[in-house]
């Protein structure tokens, strides 16, 4: 640890009250019925008021930490002393009451614009990650057979373009264009294909000369989603970790220093509508259409919900989730969610000289810009898709999910319950 941390060192932190940071109160205990209908809060929960007074602490640490430490949370007594709405602005504060060794404790408060709402106190612990990362990994191996991240933060500084099974690279200068190689699968992702992505991403994390991808595939189809007769073989808790997995591969592109252009020729269905909404430009041929078919199926999205709606707006995302509605290119450009709408016999050309107006821009300020714009989409990592794939693998154990797989594969329309 550097020198300088004293008694009395303070740091505050702000946010803006989310949808991510609260609960209602009475949600569960309502219902459809007039007479069961009870008055109920959306209000900031208290864990979420406690990570930001811990938060708070963490930054007072952080400017003295050696590159290979960390602060970790070993302490908290928290009060939570008032009620704060849903958008309002919070504060926390934090001070360091004693300094013991690597154990140090703090002061911890809390207010919104109106009252103070939290106090307590709270002890962190400096620890070195060179020997707390291995405990954790083989943890991690013991109970899930692998490491469970959020986001995956390795860092492949090799220069070879790694060779993938469904997927194929090319780079040209400062552009690597992506294309995905399952056309006889209408490029649906499987497994092999959320590894090769997996281990694309590791790459690029690494490669700074790489400015652009350009992500298009073989075949008349962009992407048909998830691979569905694979889906129908795998148990539930194979289905989460890979439904996991996808959703972190696509939101580990706004962290990437490189800027995606999707470039779409034809349909992009369900996973493959999420895989163009988690590029920061779409460009599309008059033949594209967008889906989010899921719920024929028999489930809701696993992922991107989220990102959907911030492109399009919640009515049109209620009428592409709920009722199974199909946009067209047009209707998708009009609502934003194509970035450019071009004839197909010039797509690729368009694609690539949008590639070369972008990295003629300055790099450094063109990856801060993209780094700042999906930072204004909140400061909190994005988390909603933990949600989305406990609502997906609820309903994939029900009965109308084997029968929507079932008439998938069958080629036929399913015959839900209606329970």
């Amino acid at each position: 640890m550097r020198q300088g941390l004293a008694i009395g060192t303070e740091a505050e932190l702000v946010w803006k009250v989310g949808a991510e940071h609260v609960i209602e109160f009475g949600a569960g205990r309502s219902g459809f019925r007039p007479e069961s209908i009870v008055p109920g809060a959306v209000v900031f929960s208290t864990p979420n008021m406690i990570l930001l007074m811990e938060r708070a602490a963490r930054k007072v640490l952080e400017p003295f930490l050696e590159p290979h430490e960390e602060s970790v949370g070993a302490q908290v007594h928290v009060d939570h002393l008032a009620p704060t709405p849903l958008g309002a602005s919070v504060r926390g504060v934090a001070r360091i009451t004693k300094i013991e060794g690597r154990l140090i404790d703090f002061d911890i408060t809390a207010y919104d614009d109106r009252d103070q709402i939290g106090s307590g106190s709270h002890r962190r612990a400096i620890i070195d990650l060179n020997r707390f990362a291995p405990k954790v990994a083989e943890k991690a191996q013991q109970l899930f057979g692998g490491p469970v991240v959020p986001m995956r933060q390795v860092i492949e500084t090799q220069a070879q373009i790694p060779s993938l099974p469904t997927m194929g690279i090319e780079l040209s200068g400062a552009v690597a264009t992506v294309t995905l190689k399952r056309a006889n699968k209408r490029n649906a992702v499987n497994q092999q294909m959320t590894s090769d992505f997996e281990q694309l991403n590791d790459w690029l994390a690494g490669r700074l000369d790489v400015r652009v991808v350009l992500l298009r595939s073989e075949g008349d189809v962009f992407c048909a989603g998830d691979d569905i007769p694979e889906v129908g073989t795998l148990d539930l808790t194979t289905a989460r970790n890979l439904s996991l997995r996808q959703a972190r591969t696509y939101l580990r592109w706004e962290q990437l220093p490189q800027v995606f252009i999707a470039v779409i020729q034809g349909p992009a269905m369900g996973g493959g509508c999420v895989m163009a909404c988690a590029c920061d430009f779409r460009i599309a041929s008059h033949r594209a259409v967008f889906g989010m078919p899921e719920i024929v199926l028999g489930w809701p999205p696993g992922y991107g919900i989220a990102q959907l709606t911030a492109l399009v707006g919640k009515g049109r995302a209620m009428e592409m989730c709920v009722a199974n509605r199909v946009l067209s290119a047009q209707e998708a450009h009009q609502t934003g969610l194509v970035t450019r709408l071009v004839a197909g016999g010039v797509l690729e050309a368009e694609a690539r000289r949008m590639a070369q107006q972008l990295i003629a821009l300055p790099a450094e300020a063109m990856r801060e810009t993209k780094r700042l714009i999906h930072a204004d989409e909140g400061l909190q990592p994005k988390s909603a898709y933990l949600t989305d794939t406990e609502a997906y693998i609820r309903c994939l154990e029900l009965p109308d999910a084997r029968e929507g797989i079932d008439a998938f594969v069958e080629k036929r329309p399913p015959k839900f319950s209606g329970k």
